[in-house]
């Protein structure tokens, strides 16, 4: 049972969180002690964490960036603040994702799950029509040879695969490069993308990434 840890000092919502959690299949525990938050999160070793931004002694954010320092543990910021300066700090300190209150439980419960399926994802070899990839490694590969791939390609493709035959907009992507401590701008993903392209093509697979005009991206 994953144990996904609470950081609220509100204690009716913490609660409900707890409870939300816990019928959900998981062990929800509250934080309660603000005074020395960091070391109560490295003691209860959580494998999530929901991280409000405004509490006691030490705020989420600054938590937020100390945990950084030595953990990748997935962290989901729960908070009132919903302006757009909040969120990209939030995304730029390492948060994994964002949700604003009031939230609703089963969009959180959605963005718990596809946030525990992305990251495991992530360490598995995974599969692209007659291709094993393996993002350990970067590379993908056939019966006959491999293909390498920088890091970011690597991330963006199998974001792309998690999503296969849905459409991923760019703001995801760029979401999912920050939550892998890649910092690149909208002309640099533009750049890996038309790498990442070339790439495939060069491998047998032309037009494997579509382009949907004012959308996004889509893995065929």
């Amino acid at each position: 049972m994953k144990k996904i840890l609470i950081v609220e000092d509100d204690t009716s919502i913490s609660e409900e969180l707890k409870n939300l959690l816990d019928n959900a299949g998981y062990n929800g525990v509250i934080l309660k002690d603000f005074e020395n938050s960091y070391a109560e999160i490295k003691r209860e070793n959580p494998d999530l964490i929901l991280l409000d931004i405004n509490i006691p002694k030490l705020n989420g954010e600054m938590l937020l960036q100390k945990i950084r320092k030595e953990s990748n543990v997935p962290i989901i910021m729960v908070t009132s603040k919903n302006t757009e300066t909040d969120e990209v700090l939030s995304l730029s300190y390492g948060a994994n994702d964002y949700i604003t209150k009031p939230y609703n439980p089963t969009i959180l419960l959605l963005r718990i799950n596809n946030l525990f399926k992305r990251i495991e994802n992530k360490n598995d070899i995974l599969t692209y029509n007659d291709l094993t990839v393996d993002p350990k490694k970067g590379i993908i590969k056939n019966d006959k040879e491999e293909l390498i791939l920088t890091k970011n390609e690597m991330i963006i493709f199998t974001f792309l695969l998690a999503n296969r035959g849905n459409i991923v907009t760019r703001d995801d992507l760029m979401t999912d490069l920050w939550n892998n401590d890649s910092y690149i701008n909208d002309n640099a993903l533009n750049v890996n993308i038309s790498r990442l392209r070339t790439k495939l093509t060069d491998f047998g697979y032309e037009d494997a990434i579509e382009t949907r005009k004012g959308q996004g991206y889509i893995l065929k």
